[in-house]
Parts: structure tokens; sequence; C-alpha cells
């Protein structure tokens, strides 16, 4: 049962487009929270947050929205502005939870990890997947030891839509699976290379392929595109002795183990000798939890707030993630050449 004692907290939403009305949804529904007031440029948008929830303010004004006593604000707009007004609600003494990616920017990322530092602010990026209870039984799979050796990753998200105008499908759709490498490996990638193309809106490319090369040999391909006739959201990561396979779009089976592999013979002295074992075993599918991943981690982002805990994908994963993605970008314009990264 809810403990009637914990305090609510006070939230306003900026953004009502495509992200901002699930976020709301959240709030308004998790014990502990009052969604309080929701900004957007558009009326029509308010008008229908209005409509969902008749007791919550709207305004087309953010400004109206730092300046009431809301203490906590979730950043849904379009990327090019998440710096202006993540740095002016964290100025106005809110905690901020920012869609991803944090800022299109690095250094402007590490300004807000500074600034939330020194105003004692929770600053958060919106990397639901790291709340996601399939990734979370990836990450403690892989920890365990039971895959064995991690050979190689390949990270399929394609689909129909939906196309945006001031970024391409590397900044809208590939921090998402960036996020889930740093997460489930615990390391940062050593170099990154990109390549695509733009076909349908000229300048802004719509496909790309992204290679992250981690330590140890791992090496993980990142597919992304808006030019899909099918929706994928699937990671693959192979082992030496397991391999697993996370689909996010299905439904109930997210994670499924296959005991397959190959094993080389310790010795042959002649080419006929030499056999390689292949391993043929069961496919094994773990119940996973079917709570919602956008309300964990609003929860979670609630729970960092009231206690004083640090965020589990906190400013400074951001960072990584916005250095990662502006490497990959420098890739994509310079015909696929490899990136390092020094960290």
């Amino acid at each position: 049962m809810y403990d009637k004692l914990i305090r609510n907290i006070k939230v306003g939403v900026i953004g009502s487009g495509y992200w901002g009305p699930k976020l709301a949804r959240n709030f308004h529904a998790i014990p502990g929270a009052e969604l309080y007031i929701v900004s957007d440029l558009r009326q029509d948008r308010l008008d229908h947050i209005a409509g969902l929830y008749p007791g919550v303010k709207v305004t087309r004004d953010y400004g109206e929205l730092l300046d009431s006593d809301v203490e906590a604000v979730a950043i849904a707009t379009p990327v090019s502005t998440h710096y202006k007004m993540a740095r002016a609600a964290l100025e106005h003494g809110k905690h901020i939870l920012v869609e991803k990616p944090l800022t299109n920017d690095s250094q402007q990322a590490q300004e807000l990890i500074d600034l939330a530092r020194e105003n004692g602010r929770v600053l958060m990026v919106g990397h639901t997947f790291e709340y996601n209870p399939a990734v979370g039984f990836l990450r403690d799979f892989i920890a365990s030891g039971k895959l064995g050796q991690v050979y190689y990753i390949n990270a399929t998200r394609v689909n129909l839509g939906i196309f945006q105008q001031d970024i391409n499908v590397v900044w809208d759709l590939a921090p998402h699976d960036i996020s889930i490498l740093l997460y489930v490996l615990g390391v940062e990638p050593v170099s990154v290379s990109a390549r695509g193309s733009a076909y349908v809106q000229p300048g802004i490319h719509d496909v790309a392929y992204l290679t992250l090369s981690f330590p140890d040999g791992v090496m993980a391909d990142v597919r992304v595109s808006w030019l899909d006739p099918c929706k994928i959201r699937r990671i693959t990561v192979v082992g030496s002795l397991k391999m697993i396979v996370y689909d996010d779009v299905e439904p109930v089976e997210k994670i499924k183990i296959y005991d397959k592999g190959v094993d080389m013979p310790p010795y042959s002295d002649t080419l006929e000798e030499f056999h390689l074992s292949y391993r043929h075993g069961d496919i094994t599918t773990p119940a996973i939890s079917s709570a919602e991943p956008l309300n964990l981690e609003c929860t979670h982002f609630l729970e960092c707030i009231r206690y004083g805990k640090k965020p589990r994908s906190n400013g400074v994963v951001g960072l990584r993630v916005v250095r990662i993605l502006e490497h990959a970008q420098r890739s994509l314009l310079n015909g696929g050449e490899g990136e390092g990264i020094s960290w």
C-alpha cells in the first residue's frame, strides 16, 4: 500500500508532442507525483491534455511553468531546444528529466551536469530502455558469465517514420541502442564508424549503419532507419557459450536464450582431423516482468528527488551517449572512416 506520509512532488512537463503525453500520463498516475502543469506551443495539444486531465494547468509559455512551484520538470521537446530549456529549469531550481539525447553538443551537456551539481539538483536523461526489465535481464545474464566471452552484438531499430526535420536518424534512434550497449556491457567504446544515406529529405540521413568497437575485441553493429517496411527492435548478443536475443516488438517472449555455439578442437595434426564442433541445444524463454519501462523510469526519477539518489541514467551517462553520437556524426560525413574516442 502506498505510504501516505510520502510527500507529493509537483511535476511540470514541457512538450506535448509525441512523447510528452506519455510522460504526463505516468506522472498523473504514479502515487506521490502531482502532474501540475503542461506547456506546449500548440494550443490543440494543450486542449488535448486539458481534456484528459481537467485539473492540470496548461500554458503556451514554458516560462510560466518554470515560474510555478513545481519541483520537477520533464522536457520532451526537439533536441535543439534541450540545452536552453534544461539550463533555464536548473537555474529556476528544478530537478529535470530530459528526453534523449541530453543535448546535441557534448560541451553543453557537460555544462548542464556542472550546473545540476552546483545547484544540488537531479539531472536525469530519458534513456527509457535502461529501465526495461528485458534489458535488465540481458545485462545480468552477460554479467553472470553464462553467455561466456561476448563476441559481437547486432542491433536493429527500423520502421517507416517518424521522420524528423532537425536531426538525422542517428541522433533520433541510435541513442536507444547506444545507451543499451553502455548499460549491458558496462564499458565505453574505443571507436565508432558510421555510414548512411539521405533519401527522402536532402541532407538528413534516414538510413545509417554504425559500428562500435569495445575493449577485448567486442564489436557492435547498429542499424537504424526511418525507411523500412517492418518495425524491428531487436538486439542479438553472441557469446562463446550461448547466444541471446532481445526482441522488444515481441509481445511476450522478449528474451530468448539459445544454447548454440561452435567449439574449436583442442588440436589436430592434419586438415582431415580438423572438425569444428557445433552445439544445437535448447531455446529458453525466461519470464520477464511486464512493467512499463517509462513508468519505472518516472518512478525512479521521483525516488532520486525524494531520497537524494543518483539516477541510473544520470547526466554523465547522457554525456557519454552524446559524445559517441558526435563521433558517429563525424564519421557519417567523412565517408565512414573510424573515429577514435578518448575517455
